[in-house]
């Protein structure tokens, strides 16, 4: 029997899939608990028309996050810290301060977890930080870390 799910189900599939499973499994699991519905013609129909919106609104989003990451790749942030001889720094540059000051430079708001940073930053110099924007959509900053 063919179903339409409209929830992710592990093991599945996932929302909007049309997947093919025993009568039994449909019947007594996924249509009462409103995992799934009928593939009536109207349906699919409907999910056709759910589909091409979905792909609609995700060219957009791609389209606005490649356009954020041109931004941040043109953007060079300079950070002053305090360090001691030899440029080694009181402390170290984390993710979380070079978020804060691409937040103050560009307004563009970074999620921490987005930068990629392996070890923080303990010494001063330029740096080259990846972010990753989106799942094939990423950016460099240009990270410079100054002694106050």
């Amino acid at each position: 029997m063919k179903v339409i799910l409209y929830k992710n189900v592990p093991n599945l599939g996932e929302e909007d899939d049309l997947v093919e499973v025993s009568e039994g499994y449909a019947r007594n699991y996924l249509l009462p608990k409103k995992l799934a519905g009928p593939t009536t013609p109207s349906a699919v129909a409907a999910l056709e028309k759910r589909k091409a919106e979905k792909e609609k609104k995700l060219a957009e989003k791609k389209a606005e996050l490649e356009e954020v990451a041109q931004k941040l790749s043109g953007l060079e942030i300079s950070i002053s810290v305090d360090a001691g001889e030899g440029g080694r720094l009181f402390g170290s540059v984390t993710s979380q301060d070079i978020a804060e000051a691409a937040q103050k430079i560009s307004q563009i708001d970074i999620d921490k977890k987005k930068i990629e940073l392996n070890d923080p930053i303990k010494v001063v110099g330029e740096y080259s930080v990846p972010v990753k924007i989106y799942q094939d959509i990423s950016a460099t900053l240009k990270v410079k870390i100054v002694a106050k």
